[in-house]
C-alpha cells in the first residue's frame, strides 16, 4: 500500500491555523508540495514557513472561499505556480453563532452556508475540471460529526450533514473523470475555531461524556486520515466518511 504523496500538488483550503496547518505540515511531510489558503495573508505566511521547513515547495494564497471570483482566482494562482492539481482539502469553514434554530437570523444562515457548503462545492467544482484534465485526482472534504448528529451549533450541523452528502454526489459523478471524493468527520478537537466549546467547562463535561475515548482530538490526530484519503493507498475507497471522533458517534 502506497501511503507516499511524493511529487502530489495538493491545496488545503483554510490552512491559517487548526486541521488545515496540521494537514499542510503533515501532506508535506508525506512527499506533497503545498498551496494553502485562507482570508489572510500574513497568517499563512506562518504556515508556509513551516511547511518549507519539511523541505517542501508551499505557496500561500489569500482568497475567500465563500466567493466565486476568488475561488476562480486561487484555482488560476495554483496552475501558474504548479501546473496541477492532485488533491484537494477543503477544510474551510465558519460558525459565527451558537444560536438555537429557533433563534437564528437569515443573515447567519446564509453565511454559514455561503462558505461551508457553497463555496466548498465549487471550490470542487473549479478543481475537478482541472483534474479531469489531468487523468484524476482525490478530494478530501472536512465534515464534522456535528453533521452525523445534531449537536449545540445546529446550523453548523445542518452545513456539515450537507457536506457529507455533497461528498457522496461528487463522488458518484466524478468517479468516471477518476477522481475520488471522501470526507472526514472530525469530533471535538482542540483548535481556535473550537475554543468556545472545549474552554467552556459544562460544554466540554456534555461532550466528554459522550465520547468513549473521554477527551477531545489534537489537530494533528486528523492528519493520518487525511494522508490515507489523498493517497493510493485508499484506491477503491469512494463516497466515504470516517469519523475521527474518539467513538462518539457510537
Amino acid at each position: 500500500m502506497d501511503f507516499s504523496l511524493k511529487g502530489k500538488v495538493i491545496l488545503i483550503t483554510g490552512a491559517s491555523r487548526g486541521i488545515g496547518q496540521a494537514a499542510a505540515i503533515g501532506l508535506a511531510q508525506s512527499g506533497a508540495d503545498i498551496a494553502i489558503a485562507s482570508r489572510k495573508l500574513p497568517d499563512l505566511e506562518k504556515v508556509a514557513e513551516e511547511v518549507r521547513k519539511t523541505g517542501r515547495k508551499c505557496v500561500p494564497v489569500a482568497a475567500h472561499i465563500g466567493k466565486t471570483e476568488e475561488i476562480n482566482n486561487l484555482v488560476k494562482r495554483v496552475l501558474e505556480e504548479f501546473g496541477k492539481i492532485d488533491i484537494l482539502v477543503n477544510n474551510a469553514a465558519t460558525n459565527p453563532t451558537m444560536a438555537s434554530a429557533i433563534d437564528v437570523d437569515e443573515r447567519t444562515w446564509d453565511s454559514i452556508m455561503n462558505l461551508n457548503l457553497k463555496g466548498l462545492f465549487f471550490l470542487s467544482q473549479a478543481v475537478a475540471k482541472v483534474m479531469r484534465g489531468k487523468g484524476g485526482g482525490k478530494i478530501v472534504n472536512v465534515a464534522s460529526v456535528a453533521g452525523i448528529t445534531p449537536d449545540l451549533l445546529p446550523i453548523y450541523s445542518i452545513s456539515k450533514a450537507g457536506v457529507i452528502m455533497a461528498t457522496k454526489v461528487m463522488a458518484q459523478q466524478w468517479a468516471p473523470y477518476n477522481i475520488r471524493v471522501n470526507a472526514i468527520a472530525p469530533g471535538l478537537t482542540k483548535t481556535r475555531f473550537s475554543e468556545a466549546l472545549w474552554k467552556n467547562p459544562d460544554i466540554l463535561q456534555m461532550g466528554m461524556s459522550r465520547t468513549p475515548m473521554a477527551r477531545p482530538a489534537e489537530p494533528e490526530e486528523m492528519v493520518g486520515a487525511i494522508i490515507y484519503l489523498a493517497s493510493d493507498a485508499s484506491s477503491y475507497v469512494t463516497g466515504q466518511v470516517i469519523a475521527l471522533d474518539g467513538g462518539m458517534t457510537i
